[in-house]
């Protein structure tokens, strides 16, 4: 799966599940750009882990601010699998 696939497949969670609006840039930060709180920050992590059919763990999460940081640990760990 390609990097612009994941933003892709992000972007449609986003939109689903948190009525996100608008394309998603790399450099958007998670927290302060798309205004996630912990409620939806963990709507989101479980709604990623539905879509690409992976688990993500604490430490991963606590790496994550950005959409590029979504999108780098998505794509190893798909190319994991």
């Amino acid at each position: 799966m390609t990097r612009d696939e994941i933003l892709a497949g992000i972007a449609e969670v986003a939109r689903r599940h948190l009525d996100h609006e608008g394309p998603l840039a790399l450099d958007q930060r998670l927290v302060e750009d798309l205004e996630l709180d912990s409620i939806r920050l963990l709507t989101l992590a479980a709604e990623i882990e539905n879509h690409f059919r992976v688990t993500l763990d604490g430490d991963d999460e606590a790496t994550l601010t950005t959409i590029a940081d979504l999108v780098t640990l998505l794509a190893h760990k798909l190319a994991a699998r």
